[in-house]
């Protein structure tokens, strides 16, 4: 039996943020996770500048390990067909990253023991401590597993019936395909009914295109449309070749899932916490693994449901949830979306600084 003092599952940004911050406290820590690193992450992989202080880390210091780093400075956003508004900054506002790389700088950094290639079957209370798969034990376990996370799914007893965001995505090098897509001007292209949006974003000698919508009804002819798209209008050639990978996650706030029990807690998209205008999912997965962590190191090594009680707490107030409109609700303000997406100041002011990068 492999005994520890935290077992993490799931070694994404979640996972290795939880699992860095109890080993500088001193604790013992396993990070178990289904794939071998590095391993595709569906995720278009642009990293907000607030990132990076929850990682303790600069953005010269990730530069300087020579891994893929694209400064972002503007945005080209529309409805697909729609004439683009092309917003600019003064200042870098953004970075692209690959996840591949990221993730796996991000896991070796936390200094936790790994187990990779390692699912979890099962899960089970026995005395004081969780019994995982009958071969690792431990008083706590921190679910960072993502949509389908086992942890997740054992906490909540049965599948969770929002709607959750369907996405796919591809990178691949530029070599392999002509593209007009800037480094530092990432395209986003919203759906005519504004259940979902497209991007491109470039990355040094690669790009990473990908879609991601509100369920799944209809999900691969929208696909199939966007491709079209991006080929008769010359974004990207060869694009229908392309390897695409699928993905699921929670855009609508915590709401009335636990995120907590004795001994256990649940971080990133496992817990649902991606934001639900934009979808993007690695800044909520840092603060709440670091947030996690920091609870836990508080709580002095007790983890009843009492002790945990304070993560929660902030984790609900910082992913209220947020519920779906009625559809002729969601038909209206489509219909306004279209109009307001050609303006500059609306795309500046709502769409990118406060959905995207929730900088205000």
């Amino acid at each position: 039996m492999i005994r520890c003092d935290a077992l993490v599952v799931g070694g994404g940004p979640a996972g290795s943020t939880a699992a860095r911050l109890l080993r500088l406290a001193g604790w013992d820590v396993i990070v178990a996770d289904r794939a071998s690193f590095p391993r595709d992450k569906v995720c278009a992989g642009w990293l907000t500048p607030d990132v990076f202080p929850l990682l303790d880390l600069t953005p010269d210091e990730y530069r300087a390990t020579g891994l893929t780093f694209q400064e972002i400075t503007a945005f080209r956003t529309s409805v697909m067909g729609g004439r683009p508004v092309e917003t600019r900054y003064s200042h870098v506002v953004s970075y692209a990253i690959r996840r591949c790389e990221f993730d796996t700088y991000l896991l070796r950094r936390s200094g936790a023991r790994t187990l990779e290639d390692s699912f979890v079957r099962t899960l089970r209370h026995g005395g004081d401590r969780w019994i995982v798969n009958e071969s690792i034990a431990a008083p706590i376990v921190i679910g960072a597993g993502g949509h389908f996370c086992p942890v997740a799914r054992h906490l909540r007893g049965a599948a969770v019936d929002d709607a959750p965001i369907v996405a796919k995505e591809a990178e691949f090098p530029i070599a392999d395909g002509h593209t007009r897509v800037s480094g530092t001007t990432p395209e986003l292209f919203f759906c005519r009914d504004f259940q979902g949006y497209a991007w491109c974003v470039r990355k040094g000698d690669f790009i990473n295109v990908g879609i991601g919508r509100r369920g799944n009804l209809g999900f691969g002819e929208y696909l199939r449309d966007f491709v079209r798209f991006l080929e008769n209008r010359r974004i990207i050639s060869n694009v229908s070749s392309a390897r695409w990978h699928g993905h699921a996650y929670l855009g609508s706030g915590v709401g009335p899932r636990p995120v907590i029990d004795t001994g256990v807690m649940l971080v990133g998209d496992a817990a649902g916490l991606a934001y639900p205008e934009s979808g993007e999912g690695i800044r909520p997965a840092i603060e709440s693994g670091r947030r996690a962590a920091e609870t836990l190191i508080a709580a002095g090594g007790r983890h009843g449901v009492d002790d945990l009680q304070p993560y929660a707490d902030a984790i609900r107030k910082r992913h209220p949830a947020v519920r779906m409109n009625p559809a002729p609700v969601r038909t209206a303000l489509a219909a306004l979306g279209r109009v307001l997406l050609t303006s500059p100041g609306f795309t500046r002011r709502v769409v990118l600084d406060r959905w995207f990068l929730r900088a205000v």
